[in-house]
């Protein structure tokens, strides 16, 4: 900026003009400062007037003036703008996020939510918003902060009740990590509201907090081709279940197509409530509406004969899948309308549904959308999810459910009652029966009609509902099935409105009655069956739920339905009971009734008894019963605990009041004192289980609205009392464990107890203090101390402080014990959390530290509470606490198992990571705290284990090791941090890492002569702390290295063990992400000056860094390239590495690259590359017995002991790969020497035998086709490549059939920037030093060497160093019909480091060389190349019958019939003339060899015709006779001119040795097409003339 500042203090404030940038400022000079929009700036000087544009730095108009203030701390000094915290936080959030958001443009939700903020933070600014919509506001901006930070992947921020975000120096450290607990619990909430797809705000998190949801139904509409009347029956069905779950809603349509009742047009509206959680879950609910036609039997007959009605028939059904409604997924809104769409809407004919369907199959034809003939007919509903209960749903919804609205409930119980929620219902379902036809020719049409009865047989009126909506009946008539034998109705009605003392009087009665379509007929029906089942069993319980099948009895109509003759029959089969044999009947023994049991028919009931009066449980019912029979009151007590929970729970209210009435009404003895206060733990027990924790807010509401046992706190403290002072005496007392777990609620009971006596609000403290005080401590139980908590907040004053004391020193030994022995650990943290809550907030540290601190070895660092206390330790105690508890032990023996335990613990917790990543308070305010015992921890070392006497290695040992974890943890590497976080942890916290530096530093050198222990165990963590990229921290640690080496070298004349050690991990921390070029260059900078400094280390220190800083530039260019997708320059970084390390004999780092190396092949497919690395190994091993040295690598067995074994094993693998690249000449020679190994040095005959059938290779070198793989060089020209591919040539060899465009494309996608150069002559400096990439790439011929005779084709692609690349150019006069006669040659020749193929697919030219080619030299060795690929193709020929025979004609024609370049006549013309010998009379020996090979083509021709006129087909006869005609004139010129050549075939070998020993003689070839001359071209050869 522009002017100087003045000096200030060194922590100080200033107020001073912040601006902020309004415009963005390019900047037009070079001393100008550019700005961009909302940038910050620090004014220090203004200028004023008009001085030019010379005077300023930027113009003052482009920025807005602010106050702020600057906070100076020593040496750093941060700004902060004098706004409200809120608006402060708002923009560095703004700014923090448009910076992200650039990069993630895609995030659309997070712009959105940035204009918000804007315009809050404009609404704060105004200072006009009264304080409740100020809160509310704030509310919403740290909603909205908290949610863009956790989709963004940014730091979570802790806040107070007032939304104001936390400060960790004034906030204790259990409030700190119980506000993250609350912020992180918020924050996904809010994430799995936005996540999940819902239209109403908030509706995801009010579905996961009520227990009870309710389905608002509507029914707009209903169309339908009746002709009667009907009744639609609409229910939640769960077709996994294959049930209905919840009442029908009942509606009566008239035959006119609208309501029966007119007054309900328009109003049809049901909820169906006490819908569960479950039931929300469950994986499909439908909405079933059945249409029940009411009318005569069948709609096909015809009014004119008088027909019965009134019958209910089975019409069709509807059923939507409403699944995603009731889950939230999809729009949920009472005026959206709802068709069932055709794929669900059945409407079954009247036929159909009469003689087969039934309700599921009728459900399942639905919604598998078969027999759909809808019409446009169906139902018009609107739906909506509601929550709360039935009472909330009216106070939310009035307008949606009023008193007028239906109530259909769920089939059972919801999963909370509530006190006060009287029900007394029984659901009766028919489930199905078999009905014989008796004397009729057809099957009956059954029809059941079901009453209640009294003991004499009276009906009792009004208490069946067919269903929700409809008026109460005496009767209920099932639906009429046609002519079915089997029959399965599932029609299920209520029964209710039974007074509960009459039930036990009162039973189901069932009577069957066949209907027939006649009226006549029909009202002669009498009843042929009776069934019944009495509402209470024998013992007092209700009727159980399930399935129940009835005895059918027939006899007299009159006396089936005359109660005295059933009553005392029985009425439903056991499950065990056999079954009568069909057609049979009995009558009933011992029976005047007149009643038969009817065994050819059976008929099943299912009933559900939802009520909180009536029970099926008889120990529970004689309980709630007692006064019936006192004298088993204690038996039915104790039989209270094994009855299930479920049962217990229904009756909660109940069983609660009975316990207490028991109580009470014997409150002058305590006989059942014990046992009722056995009872009330085990139902809170209930309560506590996660199955019925719903439960918890009834116990509540119990105690506080319904509880009125004003003296049983009396009674519930003696069996307290008695218990603990059982336990106290050391006898056995099991109960206790299940009373401290009740304990909350039992001292609810106390509580509420005694106030009820007193009418006053007083607690009973004072009464239960010396007890409360003595029970943890006897019974080594932590409830009580829970117990206590609950009600005793920390900020409360009426703990005095001499009883907090005494609680101290008795509680923490007790805790020590439990947490040693592994018991309640979690329960021993938090209280002893609660307990550094309160002392932080009475500002008060424990009196004696030998009851605290120590007690940080307890725990294990297995979760988070264990190490958020630990830190509460730390922070709680005071300044030099730490060092004085570690001091104060009773011996050194303590204080050095003290340190070594915490030191064990501390590193631990720092190596886990107990916190996530995102709690950047938290974690920064752990490790100051961490940090500040490390420091006085190292006090404690120096004063008490430094001596020679008291000397402690491991002790030592654990520090660094300590010390180093914590420099090097994740929670600290700011450089990883974004800018803003960077700045706000340096403002808050500084850069730790310094610190803990200097005193790794200081305790080093306070080591003295004890160094030497710690070399070369402590090389490691020193250089992983030297690694962190923080640069004064290197600059203080590197020194160390230094003093190792002196240190070593002092006592040994050499550093060995240091430079090994050193050497060995550098290998692993750069691999793993750690060093740069900085970090050398400090190494070798400062290392050589320390090492020049001591003349005796100036030579051997000069070695070592010279040797760890090639190293480094080894490593760091193999971790540039080793995450790169193209692996390419990977391996050449690992070749780099692996010859260095076999330069510097580290034999253990060398074969653990090769492998990395052939994986790397592997996984590419280059397994003849892979096979050469591996030989590279397998070369180091000997045959011999010897144990292995190096360390095992790869997948080899740990069973291959010795170097014999492990090197057979590399060779059968070397065999394998070298089989997949098709390189079988090789795996030919290691086949050889594993032959020789089992023939004559270890006998092994079964593995000769196995490796001899590896002959196969000979034949696959015959008949496999090998195509020669392309040569290219490549070079990297530029400033711009790594160095290992700076300005340097390589050779690289394609794959097979890659053509050259595809390998440059290969080449070029590691480097998108680099230009490709159009040129193949070596670039200037104006390239190779320009700061850009420049790749040359052409393709090069293998040079020619020795052949060996079987397989020359392979050896002419293989095994080469040399490789050549041809240029053509003009030489002499221009002849311009032949242009070969003045064609020369410019061959470049390159040569390898290594041959290819090698372990690389290329390697780096070492030496280059240039020659010339004459035309006539040019000519030879066309015609030589020519006449090679004729004999080439005729072999190929004879050695395999079987192949194409397309190249072979195109080879033949193209010479005997030349098309357009005239044939080898050109060189005739160009070199056999008289002229060009005299004028050349050097080139006498070389005109007579071409002609010589001009010769020898052809006896190649004749042979390969001959050959193709075998193989030709007849389409290709025509063509094969015209190539004959030319060959005959081809064949005359030649021999005439040339003389006659002859070859003699031998055996497979078409020529002799001699005769092929000709032919092979080759010059380094020009090209490698196949054809005769060939005019050379700039792309790497000559092209054909085309003979």
């Amino acid at each position: 900026m522009l002017g100087g500042g003045r000096k200030r203090s060194p922590s100080s404030r200033l107020l001073t003009p912040l601006s902020a940038a309004v415009w963005n400022f390019p900047g037009a000079n070079e001393h100008h400062l550019p700005l961009e929009i909302g940038e910050t700036v620090h004014i220090l000087q203004a200028s004023e007037g008009n001085g030019g544009p010379s005077w300023g730095i930027f113009p003052a108009s482009l920025i807005h003036l602010k106050g702020a203030v600057v906070e100076r701390r020593g040496a750093e000094e941060s700004v902060v703008p004098a706004e409200m915290p809120m608006v402060q936080e708002i923009t560095t959030t703004l700014r923090e996020w448009a910076a992200i958001w650039k990069q993630l443009y895609v995030v659309r939700e997070v712009k959105q939510m940035m204009y918000e903020l804007m315009e809050q933070r404009s609404q704060l600014l105004s200072g006009t918003l009264p304080k409740d919509e100020l809160l509310q506001l704030k509310k919403e901006v740290t909603s909205k902060i908290d949610y863009g930070n956790k989709i963004l992947a940014l730091d979570l921020v802790v806040r107070d009740e007032d939304e104001n975000i936390l400060d960790p120096d004034r906030t204790s450290i259990i409030s700190l990590f119980q506000a993250h607990l609350r912020a992180a619990r918020t924050v996904t909430q809010r994430i799995q509201e936005e996540t999940t797809p819902q239209h109403q705000p908030g509706c995801s998190s009010r579905l996961a907090a009520s227990p009870s949801h309710s389905l608002y139904l509507c029914v707009r509409n209903f169309v339908c081709n009746i002709g009667e009347e009907a009744q639609l029956l609409m229910a939640l069905y769960d077709p996994g279940e294959q049930r209905v779950i919840s009442e029908s809603y009942v509606i009566h349509w008239a035959s006119t197509g609208v309501p029966r009742d007119i007054e309900m047009l328009n109003n049809l509206r049901a909820v169906f409530t006490d819908l569960g959680s479950k039931d929300l879950k469950r994986e499909k609910l439908f909405l079933v509406c059945q249409i029940i036609r009411v009318g005569r039997m069948d709609l096909r007959e015809t009014l004119s004969r008088k027909l019965s009605t009134g019958l209910r028939r089975p019409f069709g059904i509807s059923v939507m899948d409403i699944t995603d409604i009731s889950k939230g997924k999809c729009e949920s809104d009472e005026d959206k309308q709802h068709f069932i769409p055709p794929s669900q809407l059945l409407l079954v004919s009247v036929r159909a549904a009469a003689e087969n369907d039934f309700l599921h199959n009728m459900i399942r034809k639905a919604v598998e959308g078969k027999d759909i003939n809808h019409k446009g007919q169906g139902f018009w509903v609107s739906l909506k999810m509601l929550w709360g209960d039935l009472n909330q749903v009216r106070k939310d919804h009035p307008h949606l459910v009023d008193r007028s609205t239906v109530v259909a409930r769920k089939l059972g119980f919801p999963e909370v009652i509530m006190p006060g929620d009287v029900r007394n219902d029984i659901y009766l379902t028919l489930v199905q029966g078999e009905f014989d036809k008796g004397n009729k020719k057809t099957q009956k049409n059954v029809e059941v009609t079901v009453c209640v009865c009294d003991e004499s047989g009276s009906v009792v009126q009004n208490v069946i509902y067919h269903g929700a909506g409809d008026k109460p009946a005496s009767e209920y008539r099932s639906v009429v099935y046609y002519q079915q034998r089997h029959q399965r109705w599932m029609e299920t009605v209520k029964v209710c409105a039974v007074p509960i003392e009459d039930v036990h009087k009162t039973h189901l009665r069932f009577t069957f009655r066949h209907r027939s379509s006649s009226d006549t007929k029909d009202k002669s029906e009498k009843i042929f069956s009776m069934a019944f089942v009495k509402l209470m069993r024998p013992d007092g319980t209700t009727l159980r739920d399930g399935e129940h099948d009835l005895i059918l009895y027939k006899g007299d109509s009159r006396k089936l339905e005359d109660a005295g003759s059933y009553l005392g029959l029985p009425s439903t089969r056991s499950p065990s009971e056999p079954r009568i044999l069909s057609g049979s009947s009995f009558r009933v023994g011992g029976s005047v009734s007149g009643l038969a049991v009817s065994a050819r028919d059976n008929f099943q009931i299912s009933t559900l008894v939802c009520s909180t009066k009536l029970t099926q449980n008889v120990n529970l019912l004689g309980l709630l019963k007692w006064r019936a029979k006192p004298s088993l009151l204690a038996g039915n007590l104790q039989k209270l605990m094994h009855v299930d929970g479920g049962e217990v729970i229904k009756f909660l209210q109940d069983t609660l009041d009975a316990l207490f009435s028991i109580m009470m009404e014997n409150a002058d003895t305590d006989v059942y004192d014990t046992l009722i206060f056995d009872a009330l733990v085990f139902i809170v027990g209930l309560v506590a289980d996660r199955k019925f924790q719903h439960f918890n807010a009834v116990l509540e509401a119990y105690i506080r609205q319904h509880f009125s046992a004003t003296l049983a706190y009396k009674k519930l403290i003696g069996v307290l009392t008695q218990y603990v002072e059982q336990a106290s005496r050391g006898e056995p007392c099991e109960p206790l464990l299940r009373t401290f777990k009740a304990l909350e609620y039992i001292f609810k009971f106390i509580v509420r107890s005694r106030h009820l006596f007193a009418h006053l609000p007083r607690t009973i403290c004072s009464r239960l203090q010396p007890r409360c005080l003595v029970l943890p401590l006897r019974t080594q139980s932590l409830s009580m101390w829970g117990a206590v908590g609950a009600h005793s907040q920390p900020h409360t004053s009426t703990c005095p402080t001499e009883c907090r004391d005494l609680l101290l020193r008795m509680a923490v030994p007790l805790l020590q014990d439990l947490i040693e022995r592994g018991e309640e650990e979690d329960a021993c943290v938090e209280l002893l959390s609660t307990i550094l809550e309160v002392l932080y907030v009475a500002q008060k540290v424990p009196p004696s530290c030998t009851a605290g601190p120590p007690c940080l070895c307890w725990l294990q660092p297995g979760n988070t509470s264990g190490c958020w206390f630990i830190t509460g330790v730390a922070h709680s105690t005071a300044p030099g606490g730490l060092h004085g508890c570690a001091s104060a032990s009773d011996s050194s023996s303590s204080s050095q198992d003290f340190l070594m335990e915490t030191f064990i613990l501390f590193k631990d917790l720092i190596g886990k990571t107990v916190y996530p990543s995102d709690w950047m308070v938290m974690n920064m305010v752990q490790n100051r705290e961490f940090l500040r015992a490390i420091n006085q921890f190292a006090t404690t070392l120096t004063e008490m284990f430094l001596s020679s006497s008291s000397f402690e290695l491991q002790l030592w040992n654990n520090y660094f090791h300590l010390a180093v974890a914590f420099l090097t943890q994740d929670s600290l590497q700011l450089e990883n941090f974004s800018q803003a976080k960077r700045a706000a942890i340096l403002a808050k916290y500084g850069d730790m890492r310094g610190k803990i530096g200097a005193a790794i530093r200081d305790m080093w050198y306070k080591l003295g002569h004890h160094k030497i222990e710690f070399i070369p165990g402590m090389v490691g963590p020193i250089l992983e702390m030297t690694l962190v990229p923080e640069l004064e921290l290197r600059k203080s640690t590197i020194p160390i290295f230094f003093d190792m080496m002196l240190c070593e070298y002092q006592l040994t004349a050499s550093f060995s063990r240091f430079e090994d050690e050193i050497l060995r991990k550098l290998d692993s921390e750069v691999e793993g992400g750690r060093g740069d070029e900085q970090y050398k260059q400090l190494f070798e900078s400062i290392l050589l000056s320390c090492c020049r400094a001591h003349p005796e280390l100036c030579r051997p220190g000069e070695s070592f860094v010279a040797l760890v800083t090639g190293l480094l530039e080894r490593l760091l260019d193999y971790r540039a390239v080793m995450n790169d997708e193209n692996k390419t320059y990977s391996m050449s970084c690992t070749v780099n590495l692996l010859n260095f390390y076999k330069e510097i004999d580290r034999q253990a780092m060398y074969i653990r690259y090769l492998y990395k190396l052939k994986d790397l092949h592997i996984s590419y497919e280059n397994y003849t590359e892979g096979a050469y690395t591996l030989l590279l190994h397998a070369r180091l091993l000997k045959w011999s017995d010897e144990a292995n040295t190096a360390p095992m690598q790869g997948l080899h067995s740990p069973s291959l002991h010795t170097q014999r074994q492990l090197k057979e094993a590399l060779y059968n693998q070397i065999v394998n790969y070298f089989d997949q690249g098709k390189m079988w000449e090789e795996a030919i020679h290691i086949c050889k020497e594993l032959a020789e190994q089992y023939e004559s040095e270890i006998f092994d005959y079964e593995m000769l035998s196995k490796i001899l059938v590896k002959a196969k290779f000979y034949e696959k070198i015959l008949k496999v086709l090998r195509p020669s793989p392309d040569y290219f060089a490549v070079g990297y020209y530029g400033q711009g490549f790594p160095t290992f591919l700076r300005n340097k040539v390589f050779i690289y060899r394609g794959k097979e059939y890659e053509r050259r465009e595809d390998f440059e494309m290969r080449l070029l996608s590691p480097f998108p920037n680099a230009e490709k150069l159009q040129t193949t002559s070596t670039p200037g400096p104006d390239i190779t030093e320009s700061p850009g990439q420049y790749i040359q790439c052409f393709t090069v011929q293998p040079a020619a060497h020795p052949l060996p005779l079987l397989s020359c084709s392979f050896y002419k692609a293989n095994h080469v160093q040399k490789f050549s690349y041809s240029r053509p150019f003009k030489k002499g006069p221009k002849d311009p019909d032949n242009e070969f006669a003045n064609m020369w040659i410019e061959r470049t020749t390159f040569v390898t480091a290594y041959p290819l193929p090698g372990i690389l697919r290329w390697f780096a030219v070492t030496s280059t060389s240039t020659t010339t080619i004459s035309p006539l030299e040019n000519a030879i060795e066309t015609m030589m190349k020519t006449n090679e690929k004729i004999l080439s193709e005729i072999n190929r020929h004879q050695n395999d019958p079987g192949l194409p025979i397309n190249p072979l004609s195109m080879l033949l024609n193209g010479i005997v019939d030349p098309a357009v370049m005239g044939g080898f006549a050109k060189y005739e013309t160009a070199f056999f003339q008289e002229p060009y010998v005299q004028e050349h009379p050097e080139d006498q020996g070389n005109i007579e060899r071409l002609k010589d090979l001009i010769a020898w083509q052809i006896p190649l021709l004749s042979e390969g015709i001959r050959i193709h006129g075998q193989k030709v087909t007849e389409d290709l006869r025509p063509f094969h006779e015209r190539m004959e005609q030319c060959f005959v004139q081809l064949r005359a010129k030649v021999e005439s001119q040339y003389g006659v050549r002859e070859m003699v075939s031998a055996g497979r070998a078409l020529l002799t040795e001699k005769e092929q020993r000709e032919l092979n003689a080759v010059t380094p070839p020009g090209s490698s097409s196949p054809c005769a001359p060939r005019s050379p071209s700039r792309t790497g050869g000559a092209d054909d003339p085309g003979l």
